[in-house]
């Protein structure tokens, strides 16, 4: 069930049984010379929809520009600086926790999003006091980063070992691959790839990384690999939330 597809009616009624919503939530961002600026959203926003569909959760739109700062010497990234990013995402929940809302099952593509999330929720929790939600003891975060599932990472060493790197990687290029078969792009690839180096600002970045791609190898990834990926985040995710709202397992 998507929100943007759905009445107010439909949220209404769907708010008697069911508090707990879904929210994907990626960047827009370089990834490489043959991934798409996109990958980020894409791959969160098709996890997140089947996670949707596995567990009957409503989905809202996606949150399809994050924190990338450190990306924006590439031309085509676009980034929400943290201190912006944090309102965008108080105001989602503040929104949608006046409607009634509690659980924020937020699916996550793009590490730099993790540390301003986290922020985000803290400064959510005390605003939603201060303005006197009256549940806003009751509204709960959680970020659910699809690349960290066990089984995801488990798969993506056996199939990458350690040319899967830490961006632009095989997998998250993969999983656009099967999303986006006619997007699949092609560039030749340089044997020598950064790897790491600290992460500093945009310029330093590109000095350190200059195709963007850290430590990884995208010219391995196929559709076939992503659709393996993404039926293994789906399925851990689904569980995932379904445990956080307190209901039971796919596996049950």
């Amino acid at each position: 069930m998507l929100l943007h597809l759905s009445t107010w009616i439909e949220v209404e009624t769907y708010l008697e049984t069911s508090q707990g919503i879904i929210l994907p939530i990626g960047s827009t961002e370089q990834h490489g010379p043959t991934g798409l600026i996109g990958t980020d959203a894409i791959c969160a926003e098709a996890i997140a929809h089947g996670v949707g569909d596995t567990t009957g959760a409503l989905v809202s739109p996606t949150i399809n520009v994050g924190m990338a700062l450190h990306h924006t010497a590439f031309p085509g990234t676009i980034s929400l600086r943290p201190s912006t990013m944090i309102l965008v995402i108080r105001d989602y929940i503040t929104c949608l926790a006046k409607a009634g809302f509690t659980k924020f099952f937020f699916i996550n593509g793009h590490g730099g999003n993790i540390a301003t999330l986290k922020a985000a929720f803290a400064e959510t929790y005390t605003y939603l006091a201060e303005i006197g939600v009256s549940h806003a003891d009751q509204v709960q975060c959680q970020v659910g980063n699809w690349f960290m599932c066990g089984s995801v990472y488990q798969l993506a060493k056996e199939l990458y070992g350690d040319r899967e790197g830490s961006h632009a990687t095989p997998s998250e290029v993969a999983v656009t691959q099967y999303v986006y078969p006619k997007s699949i792009k092609d560039a030749p690839l340089s044997p020598e790839v950064g790897r790491g180096h600290p992460i500093y600002g945009p310029v330093n970045f590109r000095q350190h990384y200059p195709d963007g791609r850290m430590g990884s190898d995208p010219a391995l990834a196929t559709p076939e690999h992503g659709q393996q990926l993404y039926e293994l985040a789906v399925k851990e995710l689904s569980n995932n939330y379904l445990e956080f709202v307190g209901t039971v397992s796919v596996d049950s």
